[in-house]
């Protein structure tokens, strides 16, 4: 019997003690999970979720009036070295005939109003055979090409759609600032309406080489193959640029076409299917530090007349060879790509004022726009690559051929190899004008002028060559 309650005295004490160590067991896991585990966030700083809530508005009110732009083309292939070989036509076949290829392509576009009329760029659409254009709504229409501008790359493309459009709202680019948010849409590698944000990294940039007129907004919104011809938006959800370039080996660094560029452009297109642009009748280069040395200007900066067209609007405004252009209808030039868009922008038949730059003052002139096609055809002279080193040239009093066909000045008939003549552009045959502004018109002149510019430091060369004139800036030792 006494075995019997002992029995029993160790049973409940065991499951006492199995009971403890459960529960402490229990305990410990659960203050071990509250440890490792953080409570989640109960509050969002308000202004985070008002940015949140501005993008997703955003995004729902301007997605429908973007679209995707899918097109077919034919594309011609270079043609090998070995072409019209023997070899060649037995292998491949007759090489007379154009061979082409079949390309398709992706860009994007936004809807300009309802009756169907779309921005994009004109690469997305050049040489196009089919278009197609899908909505929001996952319709699809076939588009047509109402007109193009290749020197801006903008294009108009066309749509009939049974149902109203939902039109994007155009801003104005002129009062954007850098670090302002930037969203883009579009259609990058494939995928569906993408957006993106970023900021604006910088307004202006031209120079690029990548189309005639720039002045492109830049930003660091991802764009990417695909995205051309999109819209970059403001946070209000106007469009203030179209994506149309990436540097290809940056990370975040796009260019866009300012949306009030644009504006100009779309309404010629819609109205004529092109575009005319304005005209001067000047020949331009551009104003290097020795150039602006030279012809004692400050700084370098503008445009440098190096030929008047005769009868033109420049030459009735009495602008003439040598001066610098530095101001056009109210806004400073800084150089010639500047120079180019604000003329081009200019309507034709207006009448602008001009800022010259003339042997140390400054003049203003009045010019009338006159349009671009009225420009007679001119041979074309390339720009000097370099302007460095030493002067190292030969002069020689002109021909009486040239004499009689009332051309004044020196011939060039040598040339230093690695001088600074021969590495900025000049060619034996070349005839000297003028130096640092003054007509020379024979050696004495030309020996006399060269002599005074060693005061400079620099001389700036105006040279005749065939019918074109250019200046040269070299630097004197």
């Amino acid at each position: 019997m006494k075995s019997v309650r002992l029995f029993v005295v160790f049973l409940i004490l065991s499951t006492m003690l199995s009971s403890c160590k459960k529960k402490e067991g229990a305990l410990l896991y659960e203050s071990d999970r509250k440890e490792s585990v953080p409570a989640p966030v109960q509050e969002v700083p308000k202004d985070i979720l008002n940015t949140q809530q501005a993008f997703t508005t955003l995004v729902k009110k301007v997605t429908p009036s973007v679209v995707n732009i899918s097109t077919i083309g034919k594309k011609k292939l270079v043609r090998p070295f070995f072409e019209g070989s023997p070899f060649f036509e037995d292998f491949f076949g007759d090489s007379g005939r154009p061979q082409y290829r079949r390309e398709s392509s992706l860009g994007s576009g936004f809807i300009l109003n309802q009756e169907g009329y779309i921005v994009t760029n004109d690469h997305v659409v050049r040489d196009a055979e089919t278009i197609q254009v899908k909505l929001s709504n996952e319709s699809v229409y076939t588009g047509k090409v109402i007109g193009s501008d290749p020197k801006t790359d903008i294009a108009v493309i066309k749509i009939s759609a049974k149902e109203p459009l939902p039109a994007a709202v155009l801003g104005d680019s002129s009062k954007l600032q850098v670090g302002q948010w930037a969203v883009a849409i579009g259609n990058p590698f494939g995928l569906d309406r993408t957006v993106t944000v970023g900021v604006i990294s910088a307004t202006g940039r031209s120079n690029m080489g990548i189309e005639t007129y720039e002045d492109f907004i830049q930003t660091d919104a991802s764009i990417n193959p695909g995205n051309s011809g999109g819209p970059l938006l403001n946070i209000y959800g106007e469009v203030i640029g179209i994506n149309t370039a990436i540097v290809a080996a940056g990370q975040g660094i796009g260019f866009a076409i300012p949306v009030n560029m644009a504006k100009q452009v779309v309404t010629q297109l819609i109205s004529k299917g092109n575009v005319s642009r304005g005209w001067l009748g000047v020949s331009i280069q551009s104003v290097t530090e020795e150039m602006a040395k030279s012809f004692g200007l400050p700084k370098a900066g503008g445009a440098l007349v190096n030929d008047v067209v005769p009868g033109g609007p420049a030459a009735k405004a009495g602008i003439m060879q040598g001066d610098i252009i530095t101001g056009f209808n109210g806004e400073s030039v800084k150089d010639v790509r500047q120079l180019q868009r604000l003329v081009g922008e200019t309507a034709i038949g207006k009448k602008v004022e001009i800022t010259l730059y003339r042997d140390g003052n400054e003049i203003k002139a009045s010019v009338t726009t006159a349009p671009a096609d009225s420009a007679p055809a001119q041979s074309q002279m390339q720009r000097p690559e370099r302007e460095a080193g030493l002067l190292g040239l030969s002069v020689e009093e002109l021909g009486p051929e040239m004499r009689r066909r009332g051309v004044t000045g020196v011939v060039v008939s040598d040339l230093e190899p690695g001088g600074i003549a021969e590495e900025s552009g000049i060619q034996r045959g070349d005839v000297i004008v003028s130096v640092n502004q003054k007509k020379v018109r024979n050696l004495a002149e030309y020996q006399k002028a060269m002599k005074d510019a060693n005061n400079r430091g620099a001389v700036a060369l105006l040279v005749r060559r065939g019918n074109a004139n250019i200046y040269f800036a070299l630097k004197l030792r």
